[in-house]
C-alpha cells in the first residue's frame, strides 16, 4: 500500500500558546542538557571505577545511556520546533524517529527487568548471586534486552509503513508515535489499535506488575534481615523502585488509552522521554554511597594528585 501522496508530516508540538514557547525552549534545553551531563556522568564514572565489576552499576551504566539515546531521539526536534516557524518532519525521518524512540525506549525497559532480577538474585539468592550473576549472563541479558527491543520496534515501522496516508498530515504531538500516527491513516485502523493495545499496552502493565511483585518479595526478604546491609540494600532497591514507577505510570497511560489519558497523551510521553530520564541520575546518586564515593574518587582525582 505505501503512504502515497504524504511526504511530510507537520508536528503540533505540546501547545499553541506563543507566549510560551521561549520560555519552553529554554526550560527544555535545560532539561536536555541535565539530561546529557547527568547520565553520561554516571555511565563515564561507572567505566572508570571498579564499580563497572558489580552487575547492579554494568546494567546502571547501560540504563545511563539508553536514557542518552531516548531522549536524544525526542529532545532535539521539540526544542528546535519550540522556535521554528515549519514544525515539519519527512516521512522517513518520522518513521525513524519512531523506530528508535520505541527501540531505546523498549530497551530501557528491559535494562529495568534484568536490574530487577539482579536484585532479587543478590537479596534472596545471595549464596549463588556470584554464579548466577556472572558477566557472561549480564552481556546475554543486555544483548537479549536490545534484540526483544528491536523486534517490538520493528513490528510498530511495519504496521505503519504499509497504511496510506492521504492527508491531513498534522501530527497533534511533538514526535512521530505509534497512536497519533495512526489518526492520520485513511482507513479505519480500530482493529490496529486494539492490537496495539493488547500488546505493548498489556506488555507494559504485565511487565509493571512483574517489576512491582519481584520488589515486594525483595522487601519483604529485607524486613526479615537487620543488618547494615540490608539497609544498603532497601536504600537501593527505594531508588529502583521510583525509576519504575516513574517511567513505567504514564507508559501504561500511553499505551493503554483511557477516556481521561487520550487528551493528555503528550504530557504522560513528557515523563518518560524527558523527566524520569532527568531525574534517574539525582535517583541513583543521591541516596548511594557507593555512586557518591565513585564519583569523589574518578572526578576528584586529578585535583587530588595536583595537590600532592
Amino acid at each position: 500500500m505505501g503512504h502515497e501522496n504524504v511526504t511530510e508530516f507537520i508536528l503540533l508540538g505540546l501547545n499553541s500558546d506563543e507566549s510560551a514557547k521561549t520560555s519552553c525552549f529554554v526550560l527544555f534545553l535545560l532539561c536536555y542538557l541535565a539530561i546529557i551531563v547527568g547520565n553520561l556522568l554516571i555511565l563515564l564514572t561507572i567505566l572508570g571505577s571498579r564499580l563497572s565489576e558489580q552487575p547492579m552499576y554494568f546494567f546502571l551504566s547501560y540504563l545511563s545511556f539508553m536514557d542518552v539515546c531516548f531522549t536524544s531521539t525526542v529532545a532535539p526536534k521539540l526544542i528546535a520546533d519550540l522556535l521554528a516557524q515549519q514544525k515539519t518532519i519527512s516521512y522517513n525521518d518520522c518513521i525513524a524517529q519512531m523506530f528508535y524512540a520505541h527501540f531505546f525506549g523498549a530497551t530501557e525497559i528491559f535494562i529495568l527487568v534484568a536490574m530487577a532480577y539482579d536484585r532479587y538474585v543478590a537479596i534472596c539468592r545471595p549464596l549463588y548471586y556470584m554464579i548466577i550473576m556472572r558477566r557472561q549472563v549480564c552481556y546475554v541479558l543486555v544483548i537479549a534486552s536490545a534484540i526483544g527491543a528491536f523486534m517490538h520496534s520493528i513490528m510498530q515501522v511495519l504496521i505503519i509503513i504499509e497504511l496510506p496516508f492521504c492527508g491531513p498530515n498534522l501530527i497533534d504531538h511533538y514526535f512521530c508515535d505509534i497512536f497519533p500516527l495512526l489518526k492520520l491513516v485513511c482507513t479505519d485502523t480500530r482493529l490496529l489499535e486494539i492490537a496495539i493495545i493488547s500488546t505493548t499496552g498489556v506488555l507494559s502493565i504485565l511487565t509493571f506488575i512483574a517489576l512491582i511483585i519481584s520488589y515486594i518479595i525483595i522487601l519483604s526478604t529485607l524486613r526479615t534481615q537487620s543488618s547494615k546491609g540490608s539497609r544498603k540494600a532497601l536504600s537501593t532497591c527505594g531508588s529502583h523502585i521510583t525509576v519504575v514507577f516513574m517511567f513505567f505510570l504514564p507508559l501504561i497511560f500511553t499505551y493503554v488509552p483511557t477516556a481521561y489519558s487520550i487528551s493528555d497523551s503528550k504530557v504522560f510521553a513528557l515523563f518518560y522521554t524527558m523527566i524520569a530520564p532527568m531525574f534517574n541520575p539525582f535517583i541513583y546518586t543521591l541516596r548511594n554511597t557507593d555512586m557518591k564515593n565513585a564519583l569523589k574518587k574518578v572526578w576528584c582525582r586529578g585535583k587530588l594528585s595536583e595537590g600532592n
